[in-house]
């Protein structure tokens, strides 16, 4: 008897999927392997249970409302700071501003808050405090977008020098004209505070996690939907993979930067909001140090994904909240090295993994040798790669052809 037809679209497509998944996951599990016994070692050395610490560490963080609570107000930040970061990778971009920016959201946020009278509907003030941290870390991501878009001006030097500028900028504001006396933050806000989970939730009483957790999740959504279901969102990916063949496609490669720098400063600056409008109600001096730092490491462990980076970040909260927690037992500082452990595993762990995964795959093991196609990164077809990981790597349109890149443009 003659065999029924295999339906080869759907097999192939189905080989890509499991091929996406594998290249997704299986890093960050190894990466996080690799942490478990270097902390092991560690703890030993301290002379202490790794058994007793990770319990206490979990305990201290998901075993108790307080902690959950301080892991996502923790979260929510480095969720914002993650796609900021995330976002100007996959555009082909390093932004290591987010520090910069984030303050200035927070900044531009108070400001607007403090200028709004007592009484201000919610309604009015918490969106006029939204917009005014989106401009804030937007004009500062527009400043490095635009010297690469217009001289090609790296990115990396410009937003590491806007941190001292910007932030040094900042302190001075607060302390020569608007902060309160004897201290180094402004004064209340008079409208548009975000409520506590406290005020629906009392178990989580005490803890600073607040509704701003709400917008994070909806910003991550927004990402996603902008960089997978849209055209620019295609276009910034494409740019991020091969600038050359996507200028060669019809795509204005330095509209793509400018725009994605100020994109990715907007993230950033919506991430002042947990402290300014859901925590302390004002913005001080140094609120996020170490957050947009934090939020390459984010970006990076969760794959430049938008589901990728919230779980990341709540990884690294929950490590930063258990540094807390098992201080009786080790010193936090053990945990600080625990968290460098995860990127510099992260960091070798991909490039590792997808190799092995290719030559399972060369060998017929696996995902049946599709390669390392990632749904949503395909060049135009025909159009080889430069510097693949896997000789004689092609992308294909066919995935995206809802969006194709068009072959001219006026």
């Amino acid at each position: 008897m003659t065999p029924p037809p295999v339906d080869r679209p759907a097999t192939d497509r189905a080989a890509r999927v499991r091929a996406h998944i594998e290249e997704s996951i299986l890093p960050p599990l190894v990466a996080l392997v690799i942490a478990a016994v270097v902390g092991d070692i560690l703890i030993i050395m301290f002379g202490q249970s790794p058994g007793d610490v990770y319990r206490q560490l979990l305990e201290g963080t998901w075993g108790n409302a307080y902690g959950f609570g301080q892991v996502i107000y923790k979260a929510t930040t480095l969720t914002f700071t993650g796609l900021a970061v995330a976002l100007g990778i996959r555009a082909g971009l390093f932004n290591i501003g987010a520090e910069s920016q984030l303050a200035s959201g927070g900044f531009l946020a108070a400001l607007i808050g403090l200028a709004m009278p007592s009484g201000t509907p919610a309604v009015l003030a918490v969106p006029a405090c939204l917009v005014a941290a989106a401009v804030g870390g937007g004009v500062v991501g527009s400043i490095p977008g635009a010297l690469k878009a217009r001289f090609g001006a790296s990115e990396v030097i410009v937003t590491i020098m806007l941190n001292f500028v910007v932030l040094a900028l900042l302190n001075y504001f607060v302390a020569a004209h608007i902060h309160v006396s004897e201290t180094l933050h402004t004064p209340e806000i008079h409208a548009g505070a975000l409520p506590r989970l406290a005020a629906v939730f009392p178990r989580f009483s005490g803890s600073a996690a607040n509704t701003t957790f709400l917008l994070a999740v909806a910003t991550a959504a927004a990402v996603w939907w902008f960089l997978f279901r849209t055209r620019p969102g295609y276009e910034l990916r494409a740019v991020g993979l091969q600038p050359d063949a996507a200028e060669y496609g019809g795509v204005r490669v330095g509209r793509v930067w400018a725009r994605t720098m100020v994109l990715s400063g907007v993230l950033a600056g919506l991430g002042g909001l947990n402290y300014v409008l859901g925590y302390k109600h004002y913005y001080e001096e140094g609120f996020g140090t170490g957050s947009g730092f934090l939020g390459i490491a984010v970006a990076l462990v969760g794959r430049n994904h938008p589901v990728g980076v919230m779980i990341a970040a709540l990884l690294f909260a929950t490590l930063s909240q258990g540094g807390l927690a098992v201080n009786a037992l080790v010193p936090k500082q053990m945990v600080d090295v625990l968290t460098a452990v995860v990127i510099i595993a992260v960091a070798t762990a991909v490039p590792e993994v997808r190799r092995a995964l290719a030559a399972a795959r060369s060998a017929g093991i696996g995902s049946g040798g599709t390669g390392n196609r990632e749904r949503g990164t395909e060049a135009p077809r025909g159009v080889s790669v430069p510097g693949s990981p896997f000789p004689g790597a092609r992308f294909q349109r066919a995935a995206d052809s809802q969006f194709p890149i068009p072959e001219s443009r006026p």
